[in-house]
């Protein structure tokens, strides 16, 4: 018997530090992202949709997201909208040390969709964590963001880094959308496409 599709939004880290903050989102450009994370929460809130706001507060002495400061607080984008349910974290994993997978099967949610901050780190390694438990997911690429890095292994832009990061999740961990084609399924009911490691490795074998 095939399990009925029930969607919980999950808006991950939404947080004034990455909006021109200490630690600031520079791809897609974060007004942009802001804006769409803001019609995905209007729409899951018209659609019945259930809504997580999770917020990673870290040590006072922290370089970003300390305890007590601006920098840590949720952005009014988030904050003017509401929640039906709240999850602090101080790891990148939402699931981790947090009541979020007991909720979300009280729920009887059988779909998370991700968007939030940042694309390659809470948003990848939740949406991992969603599958192993057993949640199909759906993550927004325009209502999320990365980064730039440099580190010992190399450097790569902050377009790079959420190009790349969407392939991958792509390829075997969540639909990929956008925030139109996302309200698009929620209004007709539909679900997404979705890939495999395999397609997609043939297909760049062959170019296409």
């Amino acid at each position: 018997m095939q399990t009925t599709l029930r969607r919980a939004l999950i808006v991950i880290d939404v947080q004034n530090d990455y909006i021109g903050g200490k630690l600031p989102i520079t791809w897609p450009p974060v007004e942009q992202s802001l804006a769409n994370i803001g019609r995905a929460m209007d729409a899951a809130r018209a659609a019945n949709i259930s809504v997580v706001a999770v917020q990673n507060i870290l040590p006072a002495s922290a370089p970003f997201m300390a305890e007590g400061t601006a920098g840590a607080e949720l952005h009014p984008v988030v904050t003017s909208r509401g929640w039906d349910h709240y999850v602090l974290k101080d790891m990148p994993v939402a699931f981790c040390k947090t009541d979020l997978e007991a909720w979300l099967k009280e729920q009887q949610i059988t779909t998370v969709t991700i968007v939030g901050y940042m694309t390659h780190n809470c948003d990848l390694s939740t949406a991992i964590a969603a599958l192993h438990r057993g949640f199909q997911v759906e993550f927004l690429a325009d209502a999320s963001g990365s980064l730039a890095y440099t580190n010992k292994a190399g450097s790569a832009t902050a377009e790079e880094i959420h190009r790349v990061t969407t392939v991958v999740l792509q390829s075997r961990f969540a639909a990929v959308l956008n925030t139109d084609e996302w309200l698009g399924l929620i209004a007709s009911g539909g679900e997404p496409e979705r890939d495999s490691i395999y397609t997609s490795n043939q297909r760049a074998l062959k170019g296409a």
